[in-house]
């Protein structure tokens, strides 16, 4: 017996499609909106305490400790593993935002292992 492919069907492309360009365009917000704009962190350095300068905030501290990355690149190296389509969507949110958001040398890695999970056999079903 032939061997398959993990390989999304047509409603869990558009499900990955959906959430990757969600995440892709929600890191843009956060970066361009919130984290480049001026005006917002001269608010924010005036403790002007808001939701936006509070997921700037959090946005900035988690590009500093390199969480989008290493969440990323576990999510990947786990779907890798064991490919599932919840590994997969999970790990194209934190690979989408890294790579907005300047954690690109872990994300890319996690992007390229996301692309290796897709020549891996299916799991069993059991």
């Amino acid at each position: 017996m032939p061997t398959m492919l993990f390989l999304p069907t047509a409603r869990q492309t558009n499900w990955l499609l959906i959430i990757g360009f969600a995440a892709f365009g929600a890191a843009l917000y956060v970066r361009y909106f919130e984290i480049e704009s001026s005006q917002i962190g001269l608010a924010c350095q005036d403790d002007f305490h808001t939701w936006m300068c509070s997921s700037r905030g959090l946005a900035i501290w988690l590009f500093t400790y390199r969480v989008f990355g290493w969440t990323a690149l576990i999510a990947a190296i786990l779907n890798l593993l064991r490919p599932s389509m919840v590994l997969l969507s999970f790990a194209l949110i934190p690979t989408s935002f890294g790579l907005v958001l300047h954690n690109t040398n872990l994300c890319g890695f996690a992007a390229a292992l996301l692309l290796l999970s897709l020549a891996r056999p299916a799991p069993a079903p059991e």
